[in-house]
């Protein structure tokens, strides 16, 4: 693509904004790649007099206007694959709704559902043969452009270029819009004392040569950082993290020993800090592939020994995982969780881990804080199974690490209500009693 043809694509945000119709489906990308210059203004797109439009997103880090203000609530639907704390605050004006996915299929199943109007999303800067990196994510957006009416990318000097499954050539986009805003951050969560040892337990069962999967925050943080020491490590997951460049300047991760792509660092979304976002750019280490192909279990599968690192709000004494809802209260998503899950335990050698703290201080109506534990007799009222007992392998909290694989129900209850914080092990136990689970009386 010459200069020329470039240019003929130029558009501002303004006129990118004209081009919304009443009634239209606009899906964005997920996290660091949404197109945050669009969406900053997305609400004067009500003033031209449009309405009840549907914006798809995931994991949205623009903090614009049109989710914080209830005057547009009437106007348009926010359907997400994800939920973030301004998702969670923008719920309470009736427009925001979550989708029920496996991350490997969100885009999949998205598509058959609806026709999408307009993706937008950001996108590096375009090379000397007319080619872009979508480069923060893969997850769904290529397939989205592929069935898109219109395709608008922000260009953005700051957005790093990486490989894998996301060049793009400028034939394929409709519009450009040149920007230059800072990429979108998540700092690192400190880890306290209770993730560092559930980190170190982990740690411990990590072997070199292990294929890895973490997420984000303090408790896969805590983990990362317990892997110093350990070698050849390789790299499959959902999202690239923020330590996982610091373990492979380290030596840790070098992806060796991978069956599916050694050497390659592969992940399907890219989001954390400036240094990471360096670290990716230009580098033929990484490789963002298409959500579909990362996170589907059979390809997961396909590395020997991998390790599946997850988190979870609560978890019942039979293994079934409540991991993004609080009752009926949705707080973030499946994303990966049953993908990885299971996909590790297809691995010859695999393993799957669900984290999560023994207990936590909440506070009850009366407004007095009280420690409730996490490893429950029953889930919340309403809670949303992320993980089934069905597909949980190894449950971890600080007081150590529940197997459950292959195990009955009665184990599965001993083993968990072993791991459950002390103050709540007896009641744990009784319950299990009233409740059929355990048919004998061993407390």
């Amino acid at each position: 693509m010459d200069k020329y043809d470039y240019k003929e694509k130029l558009i501002t945000v303004d006129k990118a904004l004209g081009l919304v119709k009443s009634g239209d489906q606009i899906i964005t990308g997920l996290g660091a790649a949404e197109a945050a210059a669009f969406f900053t203004r997305f609400h004067e797109v009500f003033a031209r007099g449009v309405k009840d439009v549907t914006v798809n997103n995931c994991l949205p880090m623009c903090d614009g206007e049109y989710l914080k203000n209830p005057v547009y609530a009437g106007q348009f639907d926010v359907n997400t694959w994800f939920y973030t704390p301004t998702l969670r605050k923008a719920h309470a004006l009736g427009n925001v709704a979550y989708i029920p996915n496996h991350l490997h299929l969100a885009g999949i199943k998205r598509l058959q559902h609806i026709e999408p109007n307009i993706y937008i999303g950001n996108a590096g800067m375009p090379d000397r043969h007319g080619y872009v990196s979508l480069s923060l994510s893969n997850t769904y957006e290529k397939r989205v452009i592929e069935n898109a009416d219109l395709v608008i990318l922000e260009i953005n000097p700051n957005v790093p270029r990486t490989f894998g499954d996301v060049e793009l050539h400028l034939r394929d986009v409709d519009y450009v819009i040149e920007t230059d805003y800072a990429v979108p951050e998540v700092s690192d969560a400190e880890p306290s004392e209770l993730d560092y040892k559930i980190g170190k337990l982990i740690a411990d069962e990590i072997n070199d040569g292990d294929c890895i999967q973490l997420g984000i925050g303090s408790m896969p943080n805590a983990i990362a950082k317990s892997l110093y020491g350990k070698k050849d490590l390789g790299v499959h997951t959902e999202m690239l993290t923020s330590e996982i460049p610091r373990l492979a300047r380290a030596g840790v991760i070098n992806g060796r020993k991978k069956r599916l792509m050694p050497g390659k660092m592969v992940c399907t979304f890219i989001l954390g800090t400036r240094d990471m976002y360096d670290f990716v750019d230009d580098n033929p280490a990484v490789a963002v592939m298409d959500g579909a192909f990362v996170n589907d279990p059979y390809v997961i599968g396909q590395n020997d020994n991998q390790v599946s690192i997850n988190s979870s709000i609560e978890v019942d004494i039979t293994g079934q995982c409540a991991s993004e809802s609080i009752g009926v209260k949705q707080i973030s998503g499946t994303g990966g969780q049953a993908d990885t899950a299971i996909g590790a335990q297809i691995s010859k050698g695999g393993r799957s881990y669900i984290c999560l703290y023994s207990a936590a201080s909440v506070r009850g109506a009366d407004g007095e804080k009280k420690l409730v534990s996490k490893i429950v007799p029953r889930l919340n009222h309403g809670a949303v199974v992320s993980l089934s007992r069905n597909d949980v392998d190894r449950v971890v909290t600080e007081y150590g690490i529940a197997e459950l694989r292959g195990t009955n129900v009665r184990e599965r209850a001993e083993r968990l209500i072993g791991i459950a914080h002390p103050d709540f092990r007896d009641g744990l136990m009784k319950e299990a009693y009233d409740l059929g689970i355990i048919g004998k009386r061993l407390f």
